[in-house]
């Protein structure tokens, strides 16, 4: 079995060995996707959108563009109109029509699930926009059903490097649909979020001053559960436990507050929590793994926590008058009780803030320091975060997924 070698993070040879793919490289370009990505939105003629007035949306990614779709749910959530489904293979909901918008996103242009998607819209005459390499059969279908092609390409990367790449130009297009508000102005502010944590969190930046990387350690010695609240920190919590399993090659779960709240808190009165083991936290040092086996890892929550200023109190609770809490005050206070719960069971706790004024940007902030974190817990195992042998057999039962 692979042991966890932190100290190959810090070594420039070890991680040139290990990632030959460059996948840290592409993670530190985020930022850059970002600006790129809104430029050939505008050049591809996004503004055509305007007016259009979908009577639903759907969102076809798999894979690594997966979590395009549901941010883009997330965004529209609260407000939106319109209703917006995501799906990751054929075929589309029934009741897309003419009347509808198809998103299909493959960061290469070939995924066989969003190829199978734009077809089916061409053929239902639903509108089409497709986000994906240049002269791919994915530009090729758009163009031939009339639709709106966002060329996105990003050397060296594969589709979950190159998530805000894929994700800018669906992101303007809800602000020209009118789905949700995202201007120009808060794209480049995330692309300036992005930038912070690839500072932070490269492989520059030494072990015990990196965030992404003292919490890959982490995770390589526990059994993560990844929580967030409301719908962008489901999203994160969601994209991290994907990044942990197929980059990083460790099972994590994940959850949303407040859904997730009783399943967490119920399991650290289990086996894995803290109180499990000898003396209330620590490992027996008189277990013998001959007689006793192996132990199991202890269970570790991280949070994905939303540090921004808590909004003004309500004047009118003054008066006492009877006021139903703000939904993210609320979240606030569930993830500190549950938070509080795991400490008083012993729970080992790691924790990555975000005081970003905007739901968006701390997803940014969240999803690049996890995506991070997820990359370097393969190079500690000493696996090419790009590539896993065993998801290869897989590409020719599942090539829309791969």
């Amino acid at each position: 079995m692979a042991t966890f070698d932190e100290q190959r993070l810090d070594d420039e040879r070890a991680l040139a060995e290990v990632d030959p793919g460059l996948s840290l490289r592409a993670l530190a370009g985020a930022g850059a996707q970002v600006r790129t990505a809104v430029h050939a939105a505008a050049e591809a003629g996004l503004d055509r959108l305007e007016g259009l007035g979908p009577r639903g949306v759907v969102v076809g990614a798999a894979g690594g563009s997966a979590c395009v779709g549901d941010l883009l749910e997330a965004l529209t959530r609260v407000g939106g109109a319109v209703p917006v489904q995501t799906v990751t293979s054929a075929p589309l909901p029934g009741w897309v029509g003419a009347l509808d918008l198809v998103v299909a996103v493959s960061q290469s242009g070939r995924a066989a699930g969003a190829l199978a998607l734009a077809a089916e819209a061409g053929r239902r005459g639903a509108s089409l926009l497709t986000v994906g390499a240049p002269d791919s059969p994915l530009a090729d279908l758009s163009a031939r059903h009339h639709g709106i092609h966002v060329p996105v390409r990003v050397d060296g990367a594969g589709s979950r490097t190159s998530m805000w790449a894929q994700a800018a130009p669906v992101l303007l297009a809800a602000d020209v649909l009118g789905l949700a508000s995202v201007p120009p102005g808060l794209l480049a502010e995330l692309a300036d979020v992005l930038d912070d944590r690839a500072r932070r969190s490269g492989p520059a930046t030494e072990s015990f001053d990196n965030p992404a990387k003292l919490l890959a350690c982490e995770v390589a010695e526990s059994a993560a559960i990844v929580l967030g609240d409301g719908p962008f920190g489901g999203v994160a919590a969601r994209r991290a436990a994907e990044m942990f399993g197929r980059t990083g090659r460790m099972p994590v779960t994940s959850g949303a507050l407040p859904d997730a709240a009783s399943q967490v808190v119920a399991c650290f009165d289990g086996p894995l929590a803290g109180q499990g083991d000898a003396g209330g936290g620590g490992r027996d040092i008189f277990a013998d793994p001959f007689l006793d086996g192996p132990s199991r890892p202890p269970l570790r929550l991280v949070l994905l926590r939303d540090t921004s200023p808590l909004p003004p109190p309500d004047p009118r609770a003054a008066d006492g008058a009877e006021l139903v809490d703000d939904p993210s005050v609320a979240a606030r206070r569930l993830a500190q009780t549950v938070e509080s719960v795991a400490d008083d069971a012993g729970v080992r706790i790691s924790r990555v803030d975000s005081d970003a004024s905007s739901p968006l940007l701390r997803l940014a902030s969240h999803v690049a320091l996890t995506d991070f974190a997820a990359t370097y817990l393969a190079i500690g195992h000493g696996y090419d975060p790009a590539t896993s042998p065993h998801v290869q057999l897989l590409r020719g039962a599942r090539p829309g997924h791969a």
